[in-house]
């Protein structure tokens, strides 16, 4: 079956459009990234010697994602956690657990390093995601990357939102961000992003994300 075929049927009459808006917009990610990877390299070597510095253990963290049309692909992100970080889940309070399960995270977790949280409020743990982009895994505005457990959540807009390529920032991080309370609307900015994405969009998602990082205002 088309994948087109499961998607509404609004979204199916702007597929003409939507193609040519892809193909713009693989051309602008590869151009990107590549610039930025080659341009950013030194910060890279830096990060990673400071993360080995706090915490020993790799700079890179690795994790499995599911992205355009429910492929599994590894998403890379500099280490923002202690090395047992998975096995401190245990420890988690009831309050932490009850949070941790309703949001895939922890408003203050005590898993992530002095860096980490440094890296996390700047948004530079998410630098090696340029290596996604560039291999196609993602785009550099999507909808946030998510785990298998998390697409349950998406319920009847799954196939909607597997649609697009994840991406390095999007209309919930740039907009959103930590900041916004409770993941049904979280769900709800990702969901209207991908109806509506557009060249026009992306590029004003590109400058509020930069706008929201300088301000330091909130974290993914």
């Amino acid at each position: 079956m088309d994948s087109a075929s499961i998607l509404p049927t609004e979204y199916r009459q702007k597929l003409p459009a939507k193609r040519l808006y892809r193909f713009i917009k693989r051309a602008f990610d590869i151009v990107c990234s590549l610039i930025a990877i080659v341009l950013l390299s030194p910060f890279f070597l830096i990060i990673a010697l400071c993360i080995k510095l706090n915490d020993k253990g790799p700079a890179i963290f690795s994790h499995n994602r599911i992205g355009k049309n429910g492929r599994t692909f590894k998403l890379y992100k500099f280490r923002s956690m202690v090395t047992n970080a998975e096995k401190l889940i245990e420890q988690f309070t009831p309050e932490q657990m009850e949070e941790f399960k309703k949001n895939f995270k922890l408003e203050n977790d005590p898993r992530i390093t002095k860096v980490g949280k440094f890296l996390r409020k700047t948004s530079l743990d998410e630098l090696p995601q340029l290596f996604n982009i560039l291999k196609g895994d993602m785009s550099i505005v999507g909808p946030r990357p998510v785990t298998e457990e998390e697409t349950l959540i998406f319920g009847s807009y799954r196939d909607l939102m597997l649609s697009v390529r994840p991406g390095l920032t999007g209309y919930w991080a740039a907009y959103g961000r930590g900041d916004t309370t409770g993941y049904r609307r979280r769900r709800a900015m990702e969901v209207y992003y991908v109806k509506y994405c557009s060249i026009w969009l992306d590029i004003k998602i590109i400058f509020k994300t930069v706008a929201t990082v300088l301000k330091g205002k909130g974290s993914v």
